[in-house]
């Protein structure tokens, strides 16, 4: 049994998210799957680092997988790009330790939020931005990102009310940078709740429109109730950038 470590890019407008669901076949871990089971006559698990949520992007997602099969990674690599569909690319393929599991080595990851910040039209990445023309105070926004990094619980940024799991997260960067129209959120961290990063920015961009203040972000993540964090950032804006072993 040979373990397989997948580097892939994908545009997720169309999916419901990485994780395979039962009432669809529409989501990328799904895809993976069918596809590799297919080539290589065997059912095959993929494993990703996380989970994106539907309508999200990856510039960077990693997979690992497990076959038997005499196939190179190298071809089994050309059989991949040949029969994914355009909006989901294999970056790289290569044969993994054998303990190499892309979740449960991962150390840490960066996500990209990207707001077109403009009255201008911006007609061609439309679909991959969140349009807001009012605009933002940058200064007020990196001030409140201030009280989110650090390691806390963040029970207040996460979407999922079952969570059963600890809900203490350590956020070691958010950099906030203003790019001709756009506005750019890079959130950097060991790990991330369910909707967390898309919160985060919801909840920032509150702050830049004047509705509320720096502290009223560090209650929030106190009260560790969600409705007192901000609203959840729509998903066609968020980029998982990179994930890293």
């Amino acid at each position: 049994m040979r373990n397989f470590r997948l580097t892939l890019a994908y545009d997720g407008s169309r999916y419901k998210g990485w994780q395979k669901q039962g009432n669809t076949p529409n989501t990328i871990q799904a895809k993976l799957e069918a596809l590799l089971s297919r080539l290589l006559g065997q059912d095959v698990e993929v494993n990703g680092s996380g989970r994106t949520d539907a309508g999200a992007h990856a510039r960077m997602q990693v997979a690992s997988f497990r076959a038997e099969t005499e196939i190179s990674a190298d071809e089994l690599l050309r059989q991949m790009r040949t029969y994914l569909p355009e909006d989901i690319g294999a970056l790289s393929l290569s044969e993994a330790a054998p303990r190499f599991h892309a979740r449960l080595n991962c150390v840490g990851k960066t996500y990209v939020y990207r707001i077109w910040n403009s009255e201008e039209p911006n007609v061609f990445e439309r679909k991959y931005l969140w349009m807001m023309p009012r605009k933002l105070d940058i200064e007020a926004m990196r001030e409140a990102a201030k009280r989110i990094c650090g390691k806390h619980d963040f029970k207040a940024f996460c979407s999922n009310k079952r969570m059963k799991k600890s809900t203490v997260r350590r956020v070691d960067e958010i950099k906030i940078e203003r790019i001709g129209g756009e506005v750019r959120f890079s959130v950097s961290g060991d790990g991330f709740l369910y909707n967390m990063v898309r919160i985060i920015v919801g909840t920032l961009v509150e702050v830049g429109l004047g509705e509320r203040d720096a502290e009223s972000v560090s209650a929030a993540i106190d009260s560790l109730d969600r409705l007192q964090a901000g609203q959840t950032a729509p998903a066609c804006g968020l980029i998982l950038w990179e994930v890293r072993y």
